[in-house]
């Protein structure tokens, strides 16, 4: 039953949170226990690339079992909802309210979803939100900020595991590392280093080269990993790019920066590839793309550079001083490579924001 701690105390009422997707720099890719990375990953998080999650919740006197409807921009989106459904249940223990709660939850991106931009990453964080906030609303219970935001990664993790990191802005890291204890595969924190100022203004050109829904998912890919031959290294791999990697956001290095990203990408999609059964989530176009945007860094000597997440679009990252190259380079080179001409124009974000 719920607990009543505080005389402001609703148990019916509406809230929204808009939250991020994120592109991992270091990719995670292979999970065990309760959705927990088999190595640590490191992402940025965007700032037009969003979810908006709002939440009208009837928390009742009898104890009738959690209920819900799911809307996805404005539609009834039944195989979502039995997602959430089955994901809410789970965190009966943590969050007894809900076994007397009724949500109607309403959804939209700015994006295309299930098509390799993280849409999980945001969606879940969204949510992890907004149940959280419901939380405090009818218990009476305010948590310090740094515990709302520590236990809305937890929650987002439990439901997709880049949602962690969607939970804070900047770079984010989700995953334990020897050489930094203060990394956690439950939660996700902000990077521990300083950022060099090159990083700070960070521009992430999302280049969609199809919005058609994945043919393999990546829960599924993750699973492909248990008895995948590569895994060992790939986990090596990573842990030693992430402290490399923190080694580059300190100094600036751009060259280092690029040779890291772009092989971490590509390690990605070999192991699809080479996965049992194998599958490659990469298009045509995405190989020209990519060979499009190394012969513009070779030629201009512009520090551009690509990755990949679970999915076909490219992601062009550069730093915001050559905004015009790079925009004329898109302009002229690569949107007719991309699903009717688009593109979003994205970057570094503060992370989730509370509307109502």
């Amino acid at each position: 039953m719920i607990q009543k701690n505080s005389s402001n105390i609703s148990r019916s009422g509406t809230v929204k949170w808009q939250s991020p997707s994120n592109i991992a720099l270091i990719k995670y890719w292979g999970k065990h226990g309760i959705q927990l990375p088999h190595n640590p990953s490191l992402s940025i998080t965007l700032r037009e690339s969003l979810t908006t999650t709002e939440i009208e919740y009837e928390v009742k006197q009898k104890t009738d079992g959690l209920s819900l409807e799911f809307f996805f921009e404005g539609k009834p989106a039944k195989d979502f909802e039995t997602r959430v459904l089955n994901f809410l249940s789970k965190q009966l223990d943590r969050y007894p309210f809900l076994v007397q709660a009724h949500l109607k939850i309403n959804s939209s991106n700015t994006f295309p979803h299930s098509s390799g931009i993280a849409s999980s990453a945001s969606a879940f964080s969204a949510l992890a939100m907004c149940v959280l906030s419901i939380s405090e609303a009818v218990t009476g219970n305010k948590k310090p900020e740094q515990d709302f935001y520590q236990d809305a990664s937890e929650l987002g993790r439990l439901g997709s595991g880049s949602a962690s990191r969607s939970v804070y802005g900047d770079y984010v890291v989700w995953g334990v590392h020897p050489d930094y204890p203060q990394y956690s595969d439950n939660y996700a924190v902000a990077v521990a280093t300083s950022i060099d100022p090159i990083f700070n203004n960070y521009h992430d050109a999302i280049l969609i080269v199809s919005e058609e829904k994945k043919k393999t998912g990546s829960s599924a890919g993750h699973a492909l990993m248990e008895r995948h031959p590569f895994a060992k290294a790939r986990y090596e791999q990573a842990n030693w790019n992430l402290a490399l990697m923190h080694r580059v956001l300190e100094t600036g290095d751009l060259d280092q920066f690029i040779e890291i990203v772009e092989n971490e990408a590509l390690s990605l999609h070999g192991l699809m590839m080479s996965s049992n059964p194998g599958y490659l989530l990469m298009e045509h176009h995405t190989m020209l793309i990519i060979e499009k945007i190394r012969n513009f860094r070779s030629e201009t000597k512009i520090p551009v550079c690509f990755t990949l997440d679970a999915g076909p679009n490219v992601h062009l990252l550069y730093p915001y001083q050559y905004r015009q190259q790079v925009l004329q380079l898109i302009n002229s080179e690569l949107l007719p490579l991309c699903d009717n001409n688009r593109w979003i124009d994205d970057g570094i974000g503060n992370g989730p924001v509370q509307i109502s």
